[in-house]
């Protein structure tokens, strides 16, 4: 039970007993929940656009709000808030917890999401995306490390505090239903629920990474999106490549001539037009994190035999991968398997780009640029068009207070036993860039359970869980130092 309402000053956090709590409640409570929401093929709506009348999106809210709704931590409200758009159609819903604060008037949000990427192939055998796996400490299947998670442990923490009769601040948790398709129905609720929220002095996300399980991990950038199909038209119907090839050119050649315009095929360089100078201080950083992660830098990933990472120098990946542009190609049309391939010149081409650009790069005006490279003066008048169906710009955090760096590395040698690292991400959360422009004076602490193998989008994802219980805990000890900082 919550404990009763006291006139005297809250304490602070014990360590231990806050670690005992949170194992105890992972182990009976989190992680049998968790593998009932692994099971739930709960695709973004940009990968289900049937998501409404499927009915998964309600099952994983169901579920997730009620453990949220059993716990018992005083005062708790939860709402699951549901909106229309302008033609009136519904949103994604939005699960919306508020939690008043025990000697302190000021409020943290804690964000988090519940949708999850696609199936993807190449699962090991015996693994699947909505197979929940128990194995090693690891909870294989998809969402649950991005992010179904989150709602969990930010109660958890709360929690915590909560049994201890803690000092804290009010909370609010907003875990939102459309994150992998990019946010496009947040806007909406933020500005909806802007009165509830109020005007948070702290933001916690878990939906980042890590770069290794050992410490707790603080993300300090993230890169932005660039999305679209590029389409390459030279023909109207195939033809007989014996025919035609020699006098009409491949579409996929005109295709690979194009992406030239915007990466060195020999380097992965991208040209300068998607660049921007890296501040000093993540520079530093960068120096940091290839001197804690060393080789581990490159050697997470599953490369084939003889394959080699695209530089020597640690530093140069770290920056590679946080502050630089890159592009990938993440699927195609227009092109038969093998095994129905025939001789034929095909008519059409489309590749789906995935452009990331610098944390402190216009997304809309780095899409507007990128189509008019890919468009002018196509190769022998082919029709060329690049639609770009997302642009969403990345996130730098703000200088990190004098508390919150305390907080935080105090936080993770408690939970942890070793101190804190703090590191860009590659990918993106969008909505921590509205939160920034929204909130400009908020401390951020972006964190998560992403780390080496867990392997997020693609197949066997994994939930790692000795580092989700020592994540949990270094949530409640920076929510008990932020309560303290700023006093009643």
């Amino acid at each position: 039970m919550s404990p009763a309402p006291s006139t005297q000053p809250a304490p602070s956090l014990d360590v231990s007993s806050a670690r005992r709590f949170i194992e105890e409640t992972w182990d009976r409570s989190i992680v049998p929940t968790l593998v009932e929401y692994v099971k739930i093929p709960n695709k973004s709506p940009a990968f289900d656009r049937d998501w409404k009348r499927n009915g998964h999106m309600d099952r994983a809210v169901e579920l997730i709000a009620a453990w949220c709704r059993a716990r018992p931590i005083q005062g708790l409200k939860l709402e699951v808030v549901r909106l229309k758009n302008d033609k009136g159609e519904e949103r994604t819903p939005v699960i919306f917890m508020e939690i008043p604060g025990r000697d302190c008037n000021d409020t943290v949000l804690l964000y988090g999401h519940l949708d999850k990427q696609p199936e993807m192939t190449g699962w090991s055998d015996g693994l699947g995306p909505w197979i929940p796996v128990l194995r090693d400490d690891k909870l294989y299947g998809r969402g649950g490390a991005d992010d179904g998670y989150a709602a969990f442990g930010s109660l958890a923490a709360i929690e915590a505090l909560e049994r201890q009769g803690a000092r804290r601040a009010r909370c609010v948790v907003l875990i939102e239903g459309c994150e992998e398709s990019g946010s496009f129905d947040l806007p909406a609720y933020v500005d909806h629920l802007a009165p509830r929220i109020g005007t948070p002095s702290l933001v916690v996300c878990l939906d980042s990474g890590c770069g290794n399980y050992e410490q707790l991990w603080g993300t300090t950038s993230l890169r932005g999106l660039v999305g679209g199909d590029l389409s390459v038209e030279v023909l109207t119907e195939g033809v007989h490549s014996g025919d035609a090839s020699g006098i009409v050119a491949s579409s996929f050649r005109i295709l690979r001539q194009l992406l030239a315009r915007v990466d060195d095929p020999a380097t992965g360089a991208v040209v300068r037009d998607f660049h921007v100078q890296i501040p000093a201080d993540r520079l530093a950083q960068a120096k940091v994190v290839a001197e804690v992660l060393g080789d581990e830098i490159h050697s997470k990933f599953p490369f084939v035999p003889g394959m080699r990472p695209m530089h020597t120098d640690l530093v140069e990946l770290v920056l590679n991968r946080t502050w630089r542009p890159a592009l990938s190609i993440v699927g195609m049309d227009g092109i038969p398997p093998t095994a129905s391939a025939g001789n034929v010149l095909r008519p059409r081409t489309v590749a789906r780009l995935s452009l990331r650009v610098p944390p402190t790069m216009d997304a809309p005006a780095a899409a507007k640029r990128l189509k008019q490279l890919l468009e002018a003066d196509p190769p022998y008048g082919a029709r060329v068009r690049f639609d770009y169906e997302k642009s969403g710009s990345g996130w730098n955090a703000p200088a990190m207070a004098a508390w919150l760096e305390n907080a935080v590395g105090a936080a993770s040698r408690d939970f942890f036993g070793k101190p804190a690292v703090y590191n860009g991400e590659g990918g993106s959360i969008p909505f921590m860039g509205m939160l920034g422009e929204k909130f400009p004076a908020a401390q951020f602490l972006i964190t998560g359970l992403l780390g080496p193998g867990s392997n997020a989008h693609g197949p066997n994802e994994f939930l790692h869980i000795p580092t989700g219980k020592r994540l949990t805990g270094a949530v409640a000890g920076v929510l008990s130092a932020h309560a303290a900082a700023r006093g009643a």
